[in-house]
């Protein structure tokens, strides 16, 4: 499954991960899979790194972060790195400054990075300050559920419900469409909020069966249809191990 690593222009630089679905279950694939040396961490609150990765875990204030991160990738493939929080089984976010110097400190061949939370819900759009994205960033993968097709639009499948209201012209309770879907990806406010220079690769996730892959694959046309900010969507599936279920492009 390497061949994610270019599908996601995921190989090298800054590779940010927003919305979703599966973010961390994403990034957590990519960094078993990248064949280098990899640094993880997150802008925002996380929960703690499963001991599946195998990671160096450094976790430190931020005035003694860069030297300690620094020093762990001199001996380590795979750091996984974060500022500690006060509440349990979570860890914080690093300022997007922090993590551009770390980058440059460490060298690390792609560094992985999280910046923003859904609470597990399937679908999102940022509201004013998110997500946060580091200016270095070379790579932005936006994600969105599968599972969220056909489903009531409600708190129960949204994160900042009000704003996937406004970003895609669904309306509260109305079943949520691949079209609703497609103009989540290409909208500025959407799934390409502070993006800035950066390669956008999105992400359909969750694409479990023949029937979501239909749905998944109308969303990803509509949205190609509406921008020209990327050239291709990604279909995964992560039932028991990152699998690529398609790609549609342009």
């Amino acid at each position: 499954m390497s061949e994610l690593l270019d599908l996601l222009a995921a190989r090298s630089g800054t590779v940010c991960v927003v919305g979703a679905g599966g973010k961390k279950t994403t990034l957590y694939h990519l960094a078993l899979m990248h064949p280098g040396r990899v640094g993880l961490t997150c802008t925002v609150p996380n929960t703690h790194f499963p001991d599946a990765l195998g990671a160096c875990v450094v976790v430190a204030e931020a005035a003694e972060l860069v030297r300690a991160v620094a020093l762990a990738a001199a001996a380590h493939r795979l750091v996984a790195f974060a500022q500690p929080s006060e509440k349990t089984g979570r860890y914080g976010g690093l300022a997007p400054e922090l993590i551009a110097e770390i980058q440059s400190a460490t060298g690390f061949d792609v560094l992985l990075v999280k910046c923003d939370g859904a609470r597990m819900r399937w679908i999102k759009a940022p509201q004013n300050e998110e997500p946060l994205i580091p200016e270095t960033a070379n790579t932005v993968i936006p994600i969105v559920s599968a599972k969220a097709f056909g489903e009531p639009l409600t708190e129960t499948v949204a994160h900042r419900l009000s704003r996937v209201e406004t970003v895609t012209g669904a309306g509260y309770g109305e079943a949520i469409t691949p079209q609703h879907v497609a103009r989540l990806l290409a909208h500025q406010e959407g799934a390409l909020k502070n993006t800035g220079s950066a390669t956008v690769v999105p992400i359909i996730n969750m694409v479990d069966n023949s029937e979501l892959e239909a749905v998944a694959r109308e969303a990803a046309r509509a949205a190609l249809g509406l921008t020209d900010r990327f050239d291709r969507i990604v279909l995964t599936s992560h039932l028991q191990t990152a699998r690529l279920v398609g790609v549609v492009a342009q």
